[in-house]
């Protein structure tokens, strides 16, 4: 890690729109590095977790952000801060509902894991939120330092309830009802209630033992606590309540989730590799275009959209930092992550993501969660078989696509596909010719290239009018 700034030398601070919650923490950044300002209870829960043996052997691992205490820091948020620690950047923030199942899994045991560490050496975790997970590539990571805290006697475990709502309902909604979580926890980011849990699962899965454990009772008590006013911390300290339950209940919690499973089944683009003939046959054109962008440029951060199997974005990442390997078919999109995370793939990160109807802001005055504009910053965008999706498949207008394109400030690469093109005619089998754009053609294209984009090289791809185009920003 980089030294500190030195004092007066720091730009001002900027504090991270989603840090706020916690009133003993907060996290800014000063000049590319990120830092964590902690008040004097934070600052001796920082301590306890110092001399703790797990944290040092999970921050060598990988699975907790990488962080030490340091001096004055010229810049930090207004407050009474005792101290300030620093933390390595996460190369592109990710939101559990850009996630797919099987990433929400990992960082579900993640959190449980941590928690029986924490639980071992009298520590805890104050919240159980999947937003204090993030991902490197493929590998998850655990970056709320300030939610660890020394293990009151008697004390529960507070965030049992919002790990239920924002892991294990949505893993269950996935796993045994065949829903998507993501436009849930987009619509509600604090997932589902035990009671609209219930409310989803057939009787058949409402007698399982997890369920009875995990949904009936804890929507019992909904209702039953809904409205009072009863200290439950103090009742619990009263009882005696002994960490060891606290434990219990993660170890079956742990097991339940490992043992869920989603069996993809076929999806529009799971198989589009294998079974679309022009695939196999512009793969190798389009890689040796690729190469020699990616050779000549060297970009750090690429954002492959429309990645499917993460072909391309493989072969980004032999050059790139960080690769973002975007698509909206979760089923295609969960394959590549098992096989990253199976790798130890630390550069390509899969985001499930509709390019014509992206995360929006979200959140507290709409900054709390950034689009994903504001949280990354691309050198180079891949762009192959996309456009026609967007113009021909969702009717966002050619001239719109390349502004967006354009308003990223970054090369692209993108594919042109004719009108002609078999793909596009399948786009269109349901549209009359006055229902789709009537600049969807190569005239127009160029036209609008030329508005933002200096052409650096074009190549058409055999058997057809398929053609490639590098770009970068006009100056």
């Amino acid at each position: 890690m980089t030294e500190a700034p030195r004092p007066g030398a720091a730009s001002p601070a900027t504090p991270d729109p989603g840090s706020f919650r916690d009133p003993g923490n907060r996290v800014f950044a000063v000049d590319g590095q990120v830092y964590r300002a902690l008040d004097e209870r934070g600052l001796e829960a920082w301590h306890a977790l110092n001399r703790t043996r797990f944290f040092g052997e999970q921050l060598v691992r990988g699975r907790i952000v990488d962080t030490e205490l340091v001096g004055e820091v010229a810049a930090t948020p207004a407050g009474d801060w005792a101290g300030v620690l620093r933390h390595d950047r996460i190369p592109i923030v990710s939101y559990p509902y850009e996630w797919t199942f099987s990433m929400l899994r990992a960082a579900a045991l993640l959190q449980l894991d941590l928690l029986d560490a924490a639980l071992a050496e009298d520590m805890t975790l104050k919240d159980a939120t999947p937003y204090n997970v993030q991902f490197v590539g493929a590998r998850p990571v655990f970056i709320d330092i300030g939610s660890f805290a020394p293990l009151q006697h008697g004390e529960v475990w507070v965030g049992y309830r919002q790990f239920l709502r924002q892991y294990l309902y949505p893993l269950l909604m996935r796993a045994h009802v065949g829903i998507p979580y993501q436009p849930w926890l987009r619509g509600d980011p604090e997932g589902p209630t035990a009671a609209q849990m219930a409310a989803m699962l057939s009787g058949r899965d409402r007698l399982r033992k997890a369920t009875l454990l995990h949904v009936a009772l804890p929507a019992r008590s909904e209702k039953s606590y809904r409205d009072t006013t009863r200290d439950l911390r103090a009742e619990f300290r009263a009882a005696g309540f002994d960490k060891e339950l606290i434990r219990n209940n993660v170890t079956g919690l742990r097991r339940i989730i490992t043992a869920l499973t989603w069996e993809h089944g076929r999806s529009q683009w799971n198989r589009y590799a294998d079974e679309c003939t022009h695939v196999t046959r512009h793969r190798h054109p389009k890689r040796a275009f690729l190469e020699r962008v990616v050779d000549e440029h060297r970009p750090q951060v690429v954002w492959d959209l429309g990645a499917n199997d993460g072909h391309f974005s493989r072969l980004a990442a032999t050059v790139a930092d960080t690769v973002l390997a975007v698509d909206a078919d979760e089923e295609v999109l969960d394959g590549l992550f098992l096989a990253l995370s199976a790798e130890g793939n630390d550069t390509i990160l899969p985001m499930l993501q509709d390019l014509a109807a992206p995360s929006p802001a979200m959140g507290w005055r709409g900054r709390e969660r950034p689009r994903l504009e504001q949280r990354s910053s691309p050198d180079l965008v891949l762009c192959f078989a996309v456009i026609h999706h967007l113009v021909v498949g969702r009717n966002v207008p050619l001239r719109q696509v390349v502004d967006w394109l354009a308003d990223l400030d970054a090369r692209v690469i993108l594919e042109w596909v004719p009108p002609d093109d078999p793909m596009v005619r399948l786009l269109a089998v349901n549209k009359r010719p006055y229902e789709i754009h009537a600049d969807y053609h190569e005239e127009a294209l160029r036209r609008y290239l030329a508005d933002r984009y200096v052409v650096e090289a074009e190549e058409p791809l055999p058997d057809g009018g398929r053609r490639l185009f590098a770009v970068r920003p006009r100056d």
